[in-house]
């Protein structure tokens, strides 16, 4: 059949289809329906629930987590077993959680649909399910209906569709029978209508071409369900990690083993030291660290009126570079306002006199255009309630106002003749198309009262229907007559209604934030050319603008290079989108997707982080998306960044943290075996890992952000969190505290040929305690005051107590290890004192490589 029938004769069409303006027989309907299948968006997901929670599972890090409970286990450390347990069926159930519920943005589309459809079977009208809807049924579609499937227009009395959810064009679109040219843009498919948009106005009959999954919605659907789930960089760093440690802990083990049996060394104690090294180079504290941390950003940003899907979003906001936005309901309010009016030569600024008693003239436009109307400040043509809201906002009530001058008579609109007109009583209104309204007028209403409308005064008129144009303002004029007998001629002439959806008051600002934090902002719009860069322009964006059909004709080198130079794509497809982005993350750039569409559903599923708008965002559109704006405000998109990259700032702390310290635990227990000494056994070494990795490093998650994170660049995510900066940190700080814990050893042993309870409670503590003087050097990197997170304080504190709980009390006999005395207290406050320049010295070098805005980034040189 033709999948073109935007650009065929009605006739024609209907002969493609084989099908007459009655409509299907029930056998003709049920043969197809056999054929095509039922009317339904969505088909199920394939992906079960079992199959989902399986998934959670596949992963190198879990692997090694589950490799490292066994071994726990089998060292006789139960508790520590199903701790590590606990955690990785946590981790597996928050993550089910999140992606069965990204599974819902398939559903949502099947919700959209309309339920029931009015169409003409076997020589009648009937209502039916919208799901036994076939390609060649003739459906009926009236104001208020949702649209059941895609259809070719038949006729139309002043239909209007309101497809923004679709094509993201703010206002309703007139629609007529006559065919277009094939290569028009969906959004100007006149006469086309679409799968679950809205009929604001008129009626119409029309020719089903495409149901379910054919449908423009339905390819949309498609392209969801095509789309895998990308890993933000932290987890793909963090899989990354996890097959190196599985890689190390194989590796060690088949290296140390051998050399201790070499040694002679008991089979029993050389496993013993394999296990040891094995569990101190796993952070067993590392995914739910990562995953608690983020929840707790994301209570703070859900109370900012940003709400999380998925978790890794959080730190995925940290590294943004580019935040590619839909233009209706985002950078702007999403409804029509009117902006500016004209009358008697002089313009008007209309937001700036609402509130005060407007003057005669303009008194006269509102209220005339409040009684040429069939709107209300709550439902109607979104022209029509602009119309009614500046009245209202000017001290007028439309109501009285509509009970004082009832309505006697009407002329409703149609497109072709592109005016309305209503009586009451002793006087007539007309609003319409300026060139109409202005030919219908001989009069234009003055300071003076009505007098002639001259050429030069019509020539006036129509310079001003110009400039609103430029401006990409949608323009009306409204005339009155006081003969309501005859609205054809002889009107006079009061003004031009200049409206538009108007950008957000906080979206300036906000912009201007976030491209000073290095992020570059795109605008990608299904509206106009004009109105698209009148809305950029008015915003301080850059105005050169893309067309949609422009894209088509750029190869994907092409369009990579024109990302980068535009900022402003209208008439775009879904397509476009995700080609924009596809191109966008093809250049390196991390991407942040906004909108509220349908029409956006797939773009934000492919974007780096999609968000969407939680007030007049679609269902597909909210459960496609990483993150929901609860208040639909962009400004709330640059607190979001600002919290993100505060997060990856105390995820970086504590991933430093964790990793130096397994570092130093694998170097100190691998090289004192070499002397022949078990110096952490691994009861010792979980201990101390879960003095580490627990309340101190949850306690990281609550610190204040830097002062600074929105003056620096984006993070490059090519540099990743265990990039060079925190390698040399980990390394340098691990040798550090390798080599003094080395040292602690030698001169608490005394050259001993075997290793004593006094030795390994030595080092034992005084590992615990150089750990967290680490701490608070690696809080300093960040230029994170001292006492500022007095969680912190007090988990360290807490950690304290814990150690010297198995120091002096009857639990140390399970530790093996000895109360200390004064002295030895002493030594190790020493090593202290000898270990905080040493760490500041490393992390002074290290700092230097880390964004701020007070020294540049540096690159460390190439090995």
């Amino acid at each position: 059949m033709n999948d073109r029938p935007h650009s065929r004769s009605a006739e024609a069409v209907l002969e493609a289809h084989d099908t007459s303006r009655e409509g299907l027989t029930s056998g003709e309907a049920q043969q197809r329906l056999a054929e095509y299948g039922e009317n339904e968006v969505v088909q199920a997901s394939e992906r079960t629930p079992v199959a989902i929670f399986v998934a959670q599972f596949n992963s190198v890090l879990i692997w090694v987590l589950v490799a490292a409970a066994v071994l726990s286990a089998w060292a006789g450390h139960t508790v520590d077993a199903v701790l590590i347990v606990v955690i990785v069926v946590v981790n597996g159930v928050f993550g089910f959680v999140q992606d069965y519920r990204a599974e819902q943005s398939l559903e949502a589309l099947r919700e959209m649909t309309a339920p029931t459809a009015t169409v003409r079977r076997d020589g009648t009208t009937i209502e039916i399910d919208a799901t036994e809807l076939v390609p060649g049924d003739v459906i009926e579609l009236e104001s208020g209906d949702v649209v059941p499937a895609d259809g070719r227009l038949l006729e139309d009395i002043d239909l209007e569709v309101d497809e923004a959810a679709l094509t993201g064009e703010s206002a309703p679109v007139l629609k007529s029978p006559e065919p277009v040219d094939s290569d028009t843009p969906l959004a100007e498919r006149e006469s086309m209508v679409f799968n679950s948009t809205n009929v604001t106005r008129g009626r119409a009959v029309a020719v089903v071409t495409a149901t379910g999954m054919d449908t423009e919605v339905g390819s949309i659907a498609r392209e969801l369900a095509a789309t895998e789930e990308t890993q933000t960089p932290l987890q793909e760093e963090l899989d990354e990690l996890g097959r190196r440690l599985g890689l190390g802990v194989f590796a060690l083990a088949a290296l140390v083993i051998p050399l201790l049996l070499v040694q002679d060394t008991p089979p029993v104690e050389a496993g013993l030291t394999a296990v040891s090294l094995a569990v101190a180079a796993i952070p067993e504290g590392l995914p739910a660290v990562v995953t608690l941390t983020l929840a707790l950003g994301v209570r703070t940003m859900a109370e900012e009126n940003a709400l999380v899907r998925r978790l890794p979003a959080v730190e995925a906001l940290g590294s943004v570079d580019v935040i590619c936005t839909d233009k209706t309901g985002t950078l702007t309010e999403g409804q029509m306002t009117i902006s500016r009016v004209w009358v008697n030569d002089a313009v008007v600024e209309l937001a700036e006199t609402a509130g005060e008693p407007p003057s005669d003239r303009i008194d006269l436009l509102l209220r005339a255009g409040a009684l040429c109307n069939d709107a209300t400040a709550e439902e109607g043509d979104p022209t029509e309630q602009a119309l009614v809201e500046a009245a209202e906002d000017h001290g007028i009530d439309v109501e009285a106002l509509r009970e004082e001058h009832p309505r006697t008579d009407e002329f409703p609109f149609s497109s072709e003749q592109k005016w309305m007109g209503t009586v009451h009583g002793d006087a007539g209104y007309v609003k319409g198309a300026p060139e109409v309204v202005l030919s219908k007028s001989s009069r234009v209403f003055t300071d003076d009262g009505p007098t002639d409308l001259t050429p030069e005064a019509a020539d006036r008129v129509h310079e001003q229907v110009r400039t609103f144009a430029d401006e990409a303002l949608r323009v009306l004029a409204i005339a009155y007559t006081e003969d309501p007998e005859n609205l054809e001629d002889d009107l006079v002439f009061v003004g031009l209604v200049g409206m538009i959806d108007p950008p957000r008051t906080e979206v300036a600002d906000a912009l201007a934030a976030t491209e000073r934090a290095g992020i570059d902002v795109k605008m990608i719009t299904g509206d106009n050319v004009r109105t698209a860069a009148a809305i950029a322009g008015s915003l301080g964006m850059e105005q050169e603008v893309i067309e949609g059909r422009e894209l088509d004709q750029l190869d994907d080198e092409e369009l990579s290079e024109r990302v980068e130079e535009v900022n402003v794509f209208a008439r775009t497809s879904p397509e476009h989108k995700v080609r924009i982005l596809q191109a966008l993350k093809e250049n390196g750039h991390v991407v942040a997707m906004t909108g509220d569409g349908v029409n956006d559903a797939p773009a934000l599923k492919n974007a780096d982080v999609g968000v969407a708008m939680g007030v007049r965002g679609t269902d597909v559109a909210k459960h496609a998306s990483d993150m929901v704006l609860l208040d639909d405000n962009y400004a709330t998109i640059e607190r979001a960044i600002e919290r993100g990259r505060a997060i990856f700032d105390n995820l970086w702390k504590f991933v430093a943290f964790l990793l130096s310290a397994n570092v130093a635990e694998v170097a100190l227990v691998f090289l004192a075996s070499l002397y022949g000494y078990l110096v952490l056994p691994a009861v010792q070494l979980l201990w101390i890992n879960l003095l580490t990795d627990g309340l101190p490093a949850l306690a990281l998650g609550a610190d204040p952000q830097s002062g600074d994170v929105m003056e620096r660049p984006p993070r490059d995510p090519d540099r990743g969190i265990i990039g060079r900066p925190m390698l040399g940190l980990i390394g340098g700080a691990g040798t550090v505290s390798t080599v003094l814990m080395l040292g602690l050893m030698f001169y608490v042993l005394s050259g001993a040929a075997a290793i004593t309870p006094y030795a390994m409670t030595m080092v034992f503590t005084g590992f615990v305690f150089l750990e967290f003087e680490k701490l608070y050097v690696i809080r300093w990197l960040r230029e994170t005051p001292t006492f500022s997170n007095r969680w912190l304080a007090l988990a360290v504190g807490l950690s304290i107590l814990l150690q010297l709980g198995v120091l002096y009390t009857p639990v140390n006999q399970h530790f093996g290890t000895v109360p200390l005395e004064l002295e030895d207290w002493g030594i190790i406050g020493a090593v202290l004192v000898i270990g905080l320049p040493a760490y500041l010295a490393i992390g002074s070098t290290i700092k230097r490589y880390l964004p701020s805005t007070r020294s540049p980034v540096k690159t460390p040189p190439e090995e």
